[in-house]
């Protein structure tokens, strides 16, 4: 087996891609570690077998799960810590060198996600609740991880948002040229009055937007509205609610977003330069409680539709395309996750159509996160809406008989 270099292996761990071979230091690791226990028995879908195993456990609101070339693993918790998983156990003390969180409703420490080229910069990337004059806002802070920690951290990018201790977004995603996607949700602006007011409507502000920048969170030079007079230079698509998976495909260069509707309506959308998603203006779902109607239509002129839509919602949250080879028949398909929907959707896509597949891992709890491993199999983050303790788990493929 060919050992990669050090850059393809950092490559691949920030676009979440499988390896044809792994690092020796993960094969030590993996040797060293004690071993998985096993959650559920065999498990049935369409093309491939699997069954759910334990990685680690002990996480109080993990939110997003990112692996080191080392073959260590970062995890966010919410209220604010960094975590390692190293040799199959979590490390008893957090990473220092976070920055302090708004750690009040959704808030808190929200996406990690590695450089590209770690190998060579050590950096990481964290989004992230902060307290700002006002309110707290979704931001973007950046450091090297030496000797597990953070250190020369700071942010690069603080959005102009204010609103509820809530819908901050927000997950990260590098393209193949090194720009860097960002989601910030529209922070429960109440969707009333003349919605196409809404913030998420206006290019003046960052709510409900898909921004892109460059990784020191300077603007792109091509950016859709950087020539715009009033706009915000970093938005790459904008009229989006509350966007919690995000990933750039690594051949096509699409970006592809997963975001919550309100009661019913979570949306895939395929996310391009310059375009209107329609929130608040169209959509699927109703207010809460008792089901007001919210749009006067699913869909308006001069708006993007969703390539899928979940009623009843899901609740959305994590996205992957998985592009290993332990289960190969679901290679190129997407994962979303499910908070109250508690599931692991597989979605197949052909060009950018996309048709929902499979439901998987169901009844596990709720599942915040999912990412692809160096190792080629699929981690996901099991979140506890009150704060109990829950595991980092993964699927492994079981060969049918």
């Amino acid at each position: 087996m060919n050992r990669p270099t050090s850059r393809r292996v950092a490559a691949a761990v920030a676009a979440s891609l499988s390896l044809s071979a792994v690092p020796q230091s993960a094969y030590a690791q993996a040797a060293a570690a004690p071993s998985p226990v096993i959650l559920t028995g065999v498990q049935k879908s369409s093309l491939h077998d699997y069954r759910v195993v334990k990685v680690a456990d002990g996480f109080v609101n993990p939110w997003a799960i990112a692996f080191l070339p080392s073959g260590d693993m970062l995890v966010t918790e919410r209220p604010g810590r960094l975590r390692i998983v190293r040799r199959g156990a979590l490390v008893a003390a957090p990473v220092a060198g976070v920055p302090a969180v708004v750690a009040s409703g959704q808030g808190g420490l929200l996406d990690v996600v590695v450089h590209p080229n770690f190998a060579q910069n050590q950096f990481v990337y964290l989004t992230y609740s902060k307290q700002v004059t006002g309110g707290s806002t979704t931001a973007l802070y950046r450091a090297r991880f030496v000797n597990d920690a953070l250190v020369d951290g700071k942010d690069i990018f603080i959005a102009e948002t204010r609103g509820r201790p809530g819908h901050f977004g927000s997950r990260v995603a590098f393209d193949k040229s090194g720009h860097l996607f960002m989601t910030v949700g529209d922070r429960q602006i109440p969707p009333e009055g003349d919605l196409a007011k809404h913030p998420a409507q206006d290019l003046s502000n960052h709510h409900g937007k898909v921004l892109r920048l460059n990784d020191d969170g300077t603007v792109p030079a091509d950016n859709p509205f950087a020539k715009q007079a009033g706009a915000k230079p970093e938005i790459w698509s904008y009229g989006h609610r509350n966007m919690q998976g995000l990933i750039v495909h690594p051949t096509t260069g699409d970006v592809w977003e997963t975001e919550h509707g309100p009661q019913g309506g979570d949306e895939l959308n395929l996310s391009q330069a310059g375009k209107n998603y329609g929130w608040p203006v169209v959509g699927f779902g109703v207010n809460y409680g008792p089901g007001k109607a919210i749009h006067s239509g699913t869909m308006a002129p001069g708006m993007e539709n969703a390539k899928n839509v979940w009623v009843p919602s899901i609740a959305v949250s994590g996205l992957l395309l998985y592009t290993g080879t332990r289960f190969p028949e679901w290679r190129n398909s997407l994962f979303v996750g499910g908070l109250a929907g508690m599931r692991l959707v597989r979605v197949t896509l052909d060009g950018q159509k996309a048709e929902v597949a499979d439901n998987l891992v169901k009844g596990q709890g709720r599942i915040r996160d999912v990412r692809q491993g160096p190792d080629g199999l699929i981690y996901l983050a099991i979140d506890d809406q009150a704060g109990k303790p829950t595991p980092i788990v993964r699927l492994e493929p079981v060969v049918r008989k």
